[in-house]
């Protein structure tokens, strides 16, 4: 699922590809946008973050829900993508390129990959770029997808696993907002009980993806659970950690979109911190 920008660019030279440019701020939301129409791979088409890739915020489901399914798969029709479509996407740092890459695997699209490296591994090649913003593709029409709900964890369902020694459920958060030190976003700091924790910028050395072989031995103490749940503060960069899981074969993954955030909202739910260490 992960390419690199060689193997990209063959798939590219020989098959009808489609690139997803997933480009986002979370600090300045349109810049994302501004830059794809300066610059982008050949005929990319754009998907935004916040009006793509999420729903409207609610009291509960976090801060990046998903959006309505039937809603989002119209969209992916509107871009020109079928069910039979090649699909690469790429961002600048992998968090957002994933998100896009693991909806569309749970809608059950097949061949989906994500650029490693991002768009600068494909500058750097220097391979074919694009600077024409008024990119247009038609309408598909052929769809076979299916919603794949094992692949989503709600927080009823992080609740009854909790303690279930089977499972193992993991926070892709950085360690100072894991045990509690800062929290930058959300309104109570900590972390899921029983959370372990897998920092999502561990996955990465010069910030390309880590080998299969180097991320197996990075998750090597979870090769005793049967099942692994991933969440973040709101569900975006624990998908890079889903992605990694699925590279170092790890298939029973769920990701628990809503995260921390949704969490939070529910007082009932425990939050655990540590002391500073």
């Amino acid at each position: 699922m992960i390419i690199s920008v060689q193997q990209a660019k063959q798939m590219y030279d020989q098959k009808e590809v489609i690139f997803v440019d997933c480009r986002f701020d979370l600090q300045n939301p349109s810049i994302g946008l501004q830059n794809y129409e300066a610059l982008h791979l050949p005929n990319a088409v754009y998907f935004h973050l916040e009006d793509d890739l999420s729903g409207s915020v609610k009291q509960t489901g976090g801060r990046h829900p998903l959006p309505n399914i039937d809603q989002f798969i119209e969209t992916v029709k509107s871009k020109g993508i079928s069910d039979q479509s090649i699909v690469i996407a790429y961002d600048d740092h992998h968090a957002f390129a994933s998100r896009f890459a693991w909806m569309m695997k749970a809608i059950g699209h097949e061949e989906v990959y994500i650029l490693n490296g991002g768009i600068k591994a494909w500058t750097d090649q220097e391979y074919p770029i694009s600077v024409d913003a008024t990119v247009t593709t038609p309408v598909a029409t052929k769809q076979n997808w299916r919603y794949k709900h094992e692949l989503v964890a709600s927080q009823e369902y992080v609740q009854s696993q909790i303690e279930n020694e089977q499972v193992a459920l993991i926070d892709s958060r950085s360690y100072e907002r894991f045990i509690g030190k800062v929290e930058p976003i959300d309104n109570k700091a900590g972390h899921i009980p029983s959370a372990k924790h897998f920092d999502w910028m561990n996955l990465f050395i010069d910030a390309e993806f880590k080998s299969t072989k180097e991320l197996q031995s990075h998750f090597k103490s979870l090769d005793m659970y049967d099942e692994v749940i991933v969440y973040c503060g709101s569900g975006v960069t624990a998908a890079p950690n889903v992605i990694a899981l699925w590279e170092a074969d790890y298939n029973h993954v769920k990701l628990y979109v809503g995260s921390f955030s949704d969490w939070i909202t529910n007082d009932d739910n425990e939050v655990i911190t540590f002391e500073d260490e």
